[in-house]
């Protein structure tokens, strides 16, 4: 077994066992639960893109950025320098094992929305997948960015909660924008979470593509991307 193929079976071992995985899963079947019990059945979208925006939400700005500054804060990444392993290794494991579960998860939702609440499964599956990558990539992208800026684990919780509620509440997540004023439901429209929510319900409820929130997600991800690796310190 390779050195990252070890380092993977570790990370993910310690992944499963992170209080933080079992919070990311929790809330958003709770919260699915309580809209999902107010939902007529057949509802096409509206569900199933609500949850899998909660759950890349939380992975994203709640889970990537407090391993990584906590790992950095503890001096793993900086002890990783002098073994073959190197810290991109490791940074290069969590996404993918932090991707993998954001998969996961939104998949356990949205079997629940369409086997419990009656939900319908989506009718553009390839344009769903190509929106729920551009989107979780802009997500991870600001969760790389408080990782790279953020003090310490802790800190780094902090904020990835603290930004996530408005950002969550912009996006129509918390309610529909409908029933938000005009500004900030304008707003919400171009922030990751709401780019996410609107792009994967369009594609589950067959709605017509629309490029520009596919180009916005890609430019999210790409910019901050390039900005949290040139800050992001390892140690």
């Amino acid at each position: 077994m390779t050195g990252f193929a070890k380092l993977a079976k570790v990370e993910s071992k310690l992944l499963l066992r992170d209080p933080g995985a079992i919070f990311s899963m929790a809330v958003p079947l709770f919260i699915l639960g309580i809209f999902g019990s107010g939902t007529s059945p057949g509802d096409t979208a509206a569900l199933p893109s609500m949850s899998m925006t909660i759950a890349v939400g939380l992975v994203g700005l709640y889970m990537v950025p407090t391993t990584l500054a906590t790992y950095r804060e503890r001096g793993i990444l900086r002890r990783l320098s002098t073994t073959p392993v190197s810290p991109g290794a490791l940074l290069s494991v969590q996404l993918i094992l932090q991707l993998v579960f954001a998969v996961l998860a939104s998949a356990v939702l949205v079997a629940v929305s369409v086997a419990v609440f009656q939900a319908a499964v989506p009718a553009r599956v390839m344009t769903m997948v190509t929106a729920f990558l551009l989107g979780t990539s802009a997500i991870f992208a600001v969760g790389l960015l408080i990782a790279a800026t953020a003090a310490s684990g802790r800190a780094a919780n902090g904020v990835g909660v603290l930004l996530y509620f408005p950002l969550a509440y912009l996006g129509g997540v918390m309610q529909p924008k409908e029933a938000m004023p005009e500004l900030l439901a304008t707003i919400g429209e171009f922030t990751p979470l709401g780019l996410f929510r609107q792009a994967v319900h369009n594609a589950w409820s067959g709605a017509a593509t629309q490029p520009l929130l596919l180009a916005i997600m890609a430019v999210y991800a790409l910019v901050i991307g390039l900005v949290a690796a040139r800050f992001f310190r390892w140690e």
